[in-house]
């Protein structure tokens, strides 16, 4: 997969936003990528752009609300094969260690 992408998709609302954020995460199914949910987004992998650019847009649609944010950031690598796991590897690599603290 040479597309990584990180959604993150929400109704602007005071209450709980998990039911909301569970239909946009669902609606990310019926796309032919991986994805893994995190607290503050979801990591998206690809074949290309254009299949995560439909797959954040029906996320997008799948929120009911008035109005709705999400962001979207997407590293479209062309030349180079590469995972979401790959990348965080790098960093371990630098930093000697797991890309997290021991208290979560």
């Amino acid at each position: 997969m040479t597309t990584v992408a990180f959604l993150s998709v929400a109704p602007v609302v005071e209450e709980s936003m998990a039911a909301e954020v569970a239909e946009a995460v669902a609606a990310l199914d019926e796309f032919d990528v991986s994805y893994e949910t995190s607290p503050m987004g979801t990591t998206i992998e690809a074949d290309d752009a254009a299949t995560v650019f439909a797959a954040a847009q029906a996320a997008h649609e799948a929120v009911d609300g008035d109005r709705v944010s999400t962001f979207l950031k997407i590293d479209d690598k062309r030349a180079v094969e590469t995972t979401a796991d790959a990348k965080v590897d790098a960093v371990e690599e630098h930093l000697g260690r797991e890309a997290r603290s021991g208290e979560n």
